[in-house]
């Protein structure tokens, strides 16, 4: 599979202006890992290679030991492995990124208000929205796993595929 554009190249203002949305939701409060497991669920319903490759490097490197990363995608069964919030924010970034089969049941507002503060709990929706945009981009222009990029580049010319990280 070849990358079918560079979306980086092709529209550097529009990407700045998701890599500001990303910078303020690092700089939101919400605890590091706990974006990365939202980013990392997120990017696995949706299929997208290049962002599950990147988000699951990104929590090894962080010291998310391998035994709670394999058990994300059925983080309901792994009990007390994630926290409290983490759960909150798993089942949210779920519902939220499935919209489209039942909408977001008041039930799952309810149950992640109940953990979240106002703020948070739009912060948290601010991150899974923007993984779903970057998740369609990767997808639809098919940006490389830095897996693939790395058994196919010389070690002395390996870059990001698209030049950035989401």
């Amino acid at each position: 599979m070849s990358q079918r554009l560079n979306y980086n190249a092709a529209s550097p203002a529009g990407m700045k202006a998701l890599g500001a949305v990303h910078a303020y939701i690092r700089r939101s409060g919400l605890p590091s890992r706990l974006v990365d497991l939202v980013f990392l669920r997120v990017s696995q319903i949706n299929g997208c290679a290049y962002c599950i490759d990147m988000h699951s490097r990104d929590l090894l490197e962080a010291g998310l030991p391998v035994e709670h990363l394999v058990l994300v995608p059925v983080w309901p069964e792994a009990g007390s492995i994630f926290s409290e919030q983490e759960r909150a924010a798993l089942a949210w970034a779920e519902d939220v990124t499935r919209l489209a089969d039942r909408g977001v049941p008041d039930s799952a507002f309810q149950a992640t208000a109940a953990v979240f503060g106002e703020k948070q709990l739009v912060d948290l929706t601010l991150a899974i929205s923007l993984m779903n945009a970057y998740n369609r981009l990767a997808i639809s222009f098919r940006a490389t796993p830095a897996v693939l990029a790395e058994a196919n580049a010389p070690a002395d010319t390996l870059h990001a595929a698209n030049g950035q990280v989401l």
